[in-house]
């Protein structure tokens, strides 16, 4: 089942998070199971929406990726992530209906 990963990060910048771009390559080599990567930034730090095919997909990409470029690229504190079963999936332009 799809899932829909939010995360908040408080204080990350768009500079680390282009870093980590860079290190972690989710656009380059495709995460097994990634379906969409929204990222927006505040006052606050950053924002993310990501839809996967599975809770477990995801999960295997923050070990075996993401948590090891945060690590590389030193960015500090931990996200808040919380995880909901998607109930409808659709990106206009993309997604065939």
């Amino acid at each position: 089942m799809a899932v829909l990963m939010r995360m908040d990060w408080a204080d990350v910048t768009p500079e680390q998070y282009d870093e980590l771009r860079k290190v972690v390559d989710w656009e380059g080599d495709r995460p097994d199971g990634a379906l969409s990567h929204v990222m927006a930034f505040d006052e606050t730090g950053a924002h993310v929406n990501d839809t996967w095919e599975s809770a477990e997909q995801l999960q295997a990409f923050l070990d075996q990726r993401l948590m090891p470029g945060v690590q590389q690229v030193g960015v500090a504190g931990q996200p808040q992530v919380v995880v909901l079963s998607a109930h409808a999936h659709y990106i206009p332009g993309v997604t065939d209906r």
